[in-house]
């Protein structure tokens, strides 16, 4: 028997932008299908129309493309056997396939209206159940009793049968054998009455029909996967392969919130911050995943070859700021010039006052920043905390500032530049050997005094990259 060709999806809704753990799901299925020669697919889950947000389709897409996670079919790259790629497109054919279930026994109409699936289930809870159940009162409906509730204008829903207690199991990708009954299930609603497959119908019709072979999701997904193998058992066709990869936990241990301030979310807001996408395809490797070597820096390539799903973690992935920070610099250092200044000039360009320097100065002093640097926009704080000097001290740099020495070490270093003809970081160096030597002083007691003196800051770049961005005439003035 052929084997199938492995065929992978990642399929979000556009209600919101591509998110970071989204991200993530579409690069692990991304590596799959390069793994084993298969497709990767981008459709649409659109058919929330009300939450949908123009733009945000085109906007998921394009990030994936800009982190280098290519789908080989998508909206904008359809393949006519499989197409169409949004939800929306195919209501009709979700309508055929679940009348095909009614006709077949395996589901019903339910025309419950909301308020009395409410009181339902206020019920049952109020009872002690622990989840709510439907309790079936719309599975035997003469058509009479239809008839009546179409009069009175209600329109159904339809609802799945769920058999009586089935064991649903399966092999899971990262977690291994996992088992279900029915009987904790209950009869879930796969066509809502205004005409709309829900996620659990529509995503199994989907997955049929353009032959999607693996399916790798987020663990939110799990309680989902029994629902949708007893779709597959009904309709008799081959379910996917499953496998749930673990969440992502903010530094806290707490599961990644849209609410989590101190993480950006969004990958166009990393995009804007000036991160590489290289950078951030490297650090998502790292979310959930373990490299056979303990490597912390790869490129494509090497994730390409080496990929092995075997090694997806079985323990939530924790979302670490620094780490990404880190790797983010490593990539900007390896740059070679040109690409950085390509990189970083945008960003420069935001200082009004260095707009419209000459190109060699541009290139100067963004080579000052190149190893400090942790993400493009960076450099805009960077450079402002030295072209615009902070007026209100801290008390420990106020502490500097009034040491008994600090007064003596600017007045010698303000009357030693003045007396230079030419500023060159030679030139610097001995400035501060020479007041070494006449007052006996060394490291944070000379250089601490007149940083601050000159930025209102402890920290920065080299004291003569801060003197030589400043010009001789403004670092006087400020000593």
């Amino acid at each position: 028997m052929e084997e199938k060709k492995v065929r992978v999806r990642y399929a979000p809704s556009p209600t919101g932008y591509l998110h970071i753990g989204g991200a993530r799901s579409a690069l692990f299925n991304y590596l799959f299908a390069k793994k084993y020669n298969g497709d990767f697919v981008f459709r649409i889950e659109d058919t929330d129309i009300e939450r949908n947000i123009e733009g945000a389709e085109a906007e998921q897409l394009h990030d994936l493309i800009w982190l280098g996670i290519i789908p080989d079919e998508s909206t904008e790259k359809p393949n006519p056997k499989y197409a169409p790629y949004r939800q929306s497109e195919k209501l009709d054919l979700y309508r055929k396939y679940a009348q095909e279930l009614v006709d077949k026994g395996y589901a019903y109409e339910c025309y419950c209206t909301k308020e009395e699936l409410e009181e339902m289930k206020v019920q049952q809870l109020s009872s002690g159940v622990k989840s709510f159940k439907y309790d079936r009162r719309c599975l035997n409906l003469t058509e009479e009793e239809k008839e009546k509730y179409r009069k009175e204008g209600r329109v159904p829903s339809i609802r799945l049968k769920m058999p009586s207690n089935h064991v649903l199991k399966f092999h899971d990708l990262v977690r291994g054998d996992v088992s279900f009954n029915s009987d904790d299930i209950g009869d879930f609603v796969i066509m809502k009455s205004n005409g709309i497959p829900t996620y659990n119908f529509a995503v199994v019709v989907d997955d049929h029909i353009m032959e999607i072979t693996h399916v790798l999701r987020g663990e939110e997904h799990l309680s989902n996967t029994p629902k949708q193998l007893q779709i597959y058992e009904y309709f008799g066709w081959e379910p996917p392969q499953f496998g749930h990869m673990t969440i992502i936990i903010n530094p806290n241990g707490k599961k990644l919130s849209k609410r989590d301030l101190n993480i950006v979310q969004f990958v166009s807001q990393y995009r804007k911050l000036g991160y590489l996408p290289e950078a951030i395809f490297n650090f998502l490797c790292l979310l959930g995943y373990t490299d056979q070597d303990g490597k912390e820096i790869f490129d494509k390539e090497y994730i390409f070859k080496t990929f092995d799903p075997s090694r997806l973690s079985t323990s939530p992935s924790m979302f670490d700021n620094k780490k990404l920070l880190w790797i983010n610099s490593q990539y900007i250092k390896a740059m070679d010039n040109q690409k950085y200044f390509d990189f970083i000039f945008p960003f420069i360009d935001e200082i009004e006052s260095l707009k419209n320097i000459d190109l060699n100065r541009k290139q100067e002093i963004a080579l000052m920043f190149k190893n400090e640097l942790n993400y493009g926009e960076e450099i805009v704080s960077l450079l402002n905390d030295i072209l615009i000097k902070k007026e209100e001290l801290n008390d420990e740099e106020k502490a500097i500032l009034e040491k008994e020495t600090s007064p003596k070490v600017i007045a010698l270093f303000k009357q030693k530049l003045d007396s230079l003809d030419e500023v060159n970081e030679e030139e610097v160096k001995n400035i501060f050997n020479e007041i070494k030597k006449e007052t006996g002083l060394k490291g944070k007691d000379i250089y601490m005094p007149i940083r601050i003196s000159l930025t209102g800051v402890m920290h920065g770049i080299e004291m003569y990259n801060i003197i030589d961005i400043l010009g001789k005439e403004e670092t006087l003035k400020r000593l």
